[in-house]
């Protein structure tokens, strides 16, 4: 399953998930979790190249399974009745959510490219 799930230097690489949290909050504090794909190095957003959903999770500590925080589909990417790349409205593979939880754990995000597959990144989130 590894091998399906790609991850590298976001500052290096324009499929990686961004994930843009604090690291400490307070026991039931609302958590604001931003995830952008194309943070350092744009990623194509065209029909034929595009990322295509991000989903964001968080892992408690000492739980077996993490939980889905929230999905995103992108679905503008300059498609239209007109043929491919012919419309002016392009989505942007950013995404925002909000969680409350009582544990530290880790946040993951995986996103999707339509031409190179899944690519996944994860951030620690320390509850205090």
């Amino acid at each position: 399953m590894r091998e399906l799930l790609q991850s590298a230097d976001w500052k290096s690489e324009k499929h990686v998930p961004v994930i843009d949290a604090p690291e400490n909050v307070q026991a039931g504090e609302s958590v604001r979790v931003s995830v952008a794909v194309g943070k350092e190095i744009p990623h194509p957003n065209t029909t034929e190249h595009h990322i295509g959903w991000i989903e964001v999770y968080f892992h408690p500590d000492g739980e077996k399974f993490p939980y889905l925080i929230g999905r995103h589909e992108f679905s503008a990417h300059g498609a239209s009745a007109q043929g491919p790349n012919t419309s002016t409205v392009y989505t942007q593979p950013e995404v925002t959510c909000v969680l409350k939880t009582e544990k530290s754990g880790t946040l993951l995000a995986v996103s999707y490219c339509n031409v190179h597959g899944l690519w996944t990144s994860s951030a620690r989130l320390t509850v205090g």
